[in-house]
């Protein structure tokens, strides 16, 4: 658990110290581009992805529809992890606009960078996509608690005599 923990800041100040490498690189732009490329990676990893994004065949699809942020402490809000993680990208801003001199050009993208990747986190958006490039999902629509499965029962295929499954005959009619 620590070590989940620890890895925000370690990543924090890998990227910071991998941008100031760049030649010419001001600190007021490391700051906001380290800022940027977390709350970025945060957004993504953490409200975009759907699903859980390793051995995901060994819990039978039950996390298919829930980013990360919903998986966390099985949904419950206020936990300890949650407020960690709500913390980090806030005093990373904290620390960004205090080291860009407060320029009122680069508060108002880090902080247009920090309200994107906060309001997902609020209790309030809890099962909300906001998705972008996306057909299929339409934005805002909550998504179900529970998926919709037909009940067991004559739809079951049961066996043969032989103990084989009959074959199940799909034609196009179904797909519509």
């Amino acid at each position: 658990m620590l070590s989940a923990w620890l890895i925000h800041p370690i990543l924090i100040f890998t990227g910071k110290i991998v941008i100031d490498t760049i030649p010419g690189m001001r600190q007021e732009v490391s700051w906001t581009l380290v800022n940027l490329l977390y709350l970025s990676l945060s957004y993504l990893m953490f409200h975009y992805v759907t699903g859980i994004p390793f051995q995901s065949d060994l819990h039978s699809g039950a996390y298919d529809d829930l980013t990360l942020w919903e998986q966390i402490d099985e949904g419950a809000h206020y936990t300890p992890a949650k407020k960690w993680l709500f913390s980090v990208p806030i005093g990373l801003f904290l620390a960004s606009t205090h080291y860009t001199n407060y320029n009122p050009w680069l508060f108002a993208i880090n902080l247009t960078a920090l309200l994107f990747v906060l309001l997902p986190k609020l209790p309030q958006f809890h099962r909300q996509r906001v998705r972008f490039l996306v057909d299929d999902d339409p934005s805002g629509v909550t998504t179900p608690s529970t998926p919709n499965f037909p009940h067991s029962g004559s739809l079951t295929p049961t066996s043969l005599g032989d103990g084989s499954i009959p074959p199940i005959h799909i034609t196009e009619a179904e797909f519509r």
